[in-house]
């Protein structure tokens, strides 16, 4: 039986945390051709991964996310990257159902709380922290995770912020992802690693989904 039928069922409606809790690792994907879209997706979802960060930092990033919205329904398209309201809005009208900010601001959080989309705002601060947790937000993207002091500012973190879980983000890799997956309030890791530009541009889906059952096994 393929990874991708064993997959649980998702309510209608996702949350931030039912976002995290799915896979151990987010894929932070960048795409520049729309013809990429449907079979990268399709690749991930067998190997186990169906939590799909596509990044609006490509032209055609809007475009794959509906392409995967409307051909891979296993899938669930996010958009990564959101970096304003307009953003926020174009990405759910192209049928992401979840969001990533690289920072957080009260107009993108309060933008995603009006569309209904879970956002993963990133912070890498206490301060930052503070802002998104006043906002509602407690499942939050540590970003960038290596940059920002790694798994050892998580940990120094569990104190004060002892109800806010992490998804670290940036610099992580197959070879730190478990160390990050350890700590107690770091739930899922997000990564570049499962879709490598290589692959994407030679079609390579098997290496994709090998990589991907590899990361819903950490």
């Amino acid at each position: 039986m393929a990874l991708s039928q064993t997959l649980k069922a998702l309510p209608a409606k996702l949350t931030s945390l039912d976002v995290m809790q799915d896979a151990p690792v987010i894929p932070v994907i960048v795409l520049n051709d729309v013809a990429h879209a449907v079979p990268m997706a399709r690749a991930l979802v067998a190997g186990g991964i169906r939590m799909l960060e596509v990044t609006l930092r490509t032209p055609v990033a809007l475009e794959c996310i509906e392409r995967i919205a409307k051909e891979v329904p296993e899938a669930v398209a996010g958009a990564g990257t959101v970096r304003t309201p307009a953003e926020a809005q174009a990405a759910a009208r192209a049928g992401a159902r979840f969001a990533v900010s690289p920072g957080f601001t009260n107009a993108v959080g309060q933008a995603c709380r009006d569309l209904g989309l879970p956002l993963l705002p990133g912070v890498a601060t206490g301060s930052e922290i503070m802002m998104a947790s006043e906002a509602g937000y407690r499942e939050l993207k540590f970003f960038p995770a290596m940059q920002a002091g790694g798994p050892a500012m998580l940990k120094a973190w569990s104190g004060p912020f002892f109800d806010v879980k992490f998804c670290p983000t940036g610099g992580v890799s197959v070879n730190n992802a478990k160390e990050f997956l350890s700590l107690p309030n770091v739930v899922c890791v997000g990564g570049s690693w499962l879709v490598p530009g290589d692959a994407l541009a030679t079609g390579d889906w098997e290496s994709i989904t090998r990589l991907a059952a590899q990361a819903a096994s950490f």
